[in-house]
């Protein structure tokens, strides 16, 4: 039988996924290259425009399909601590970087107790949770 905690972490990993593959996609649909240059007018290296778009896209489909949660939600929670401390942080709390701690402590909590229900990576991993 399903507990309630198993259904509570399930669709926080779904929701979680859903909204970093939007994130991911409006970088690529905005033009990448939009973000890049915005990444490097604030000091940020430009190329890891890429790569936050890459893990938000690919990362956001991995944790709706329950493949690599543990892995997958660190390296969200890393871009959540660069979003807070290297952009929003100055705007304050509710005007900057609420909505970023809120998913970083989503992220800690998937980096903690993993999502087994309904999970592709647990069925291939065979009962293991990454």
């Amino acid at each position: 039988m399903t507990n309630r905690n198993e259904i509570g972490t399930l669709l926080l990993r779904v929701v979680f996924g859903l909204v970093f593959l939007a994130n991911g996609v409006s970088k690529f649909q905005g033009g990448i290259g939009n973000t890049a240059d915005w990444f490097e007018s604030i000091g940020i290296p430009g190329f890891l425009a890429y790569a936050v778009g890459l893990i938000e896209l690919v990362g956001g489909i991995a944790l709706i399909l329950g493949i690599g949660t543990r892995v997958v939600s660190l390296l969200l929670g890393m871009i959540m601590l660069g979003a807070i401390f290297m952009v929003k942080l100055p705007a304050g709390f509710l005007d900057g970087y609420v909505l970023d701690l809120v998913l970083l402590v989503i992220a800690v909590h998937m980096v903690m107790n993993g999502s087994k229900l309904c999970s592709l990576g647990h069925v291939i991993c065979k009962g293991k949770d990454y």
